[in-house]
């Protein structure tokens, strides 16, 4: 996937931009390679993208890095970057699988769902 748009807008314009995407769909026609995740309300996305998180992603996007690395690199608690990693998750932005650590056991290798993430926010 190529980019991630994280915007605020109303549900209208969510149903609006489905319907044009079925349409697209079923006519054959290829996506651009983005998705799109909306949010009815600019605070509500302020809150889930706090600027920890979005440091996080920016991190992510520039290569994958485990959860101890991504500790280390943002000078944090362990169990708040796991706690801020499910989140982003669970939300699409972030996808994580366990390896193994030689010597060490296993490790949660975490990487973004794309290169480039765009937040608009619109206040109306």
């Amino acid at each position: 996937m190529n980019k991630v748009v994280i915007r605020s807008s109303e549900p209208d314009d969510f149903f609006t931009r489905a319907k044009a995407a079925a349409k697209r769909a079923d006519q054959g026609d290829q996506f651009d390679g983005s998705i799109t995740l909306s949010f009815a309300d600019p605070q509500r996305m302020f809150s889930v993208l706090t600027k920890a998180r979005r440091n996080l992603m920016h991190e992510l996007i520039q290569q994958p890095k485990t959860i101890n690395e991504l500790s280390i690199k943002l000078n944090r608690n362990r169990s708040a970057i796991s706690k801020d990693v499910n989140l982003l998750e669970k939300a699409g932005l972030l996808v994580s699988k366990v390896e193994a650590n030689p010597g060490h056991g296993v490790h949660k290798l975490v990487q973004a769902v794309a290169n480039k993430i765009e937040i608009t926010a619109t206040l109306a």
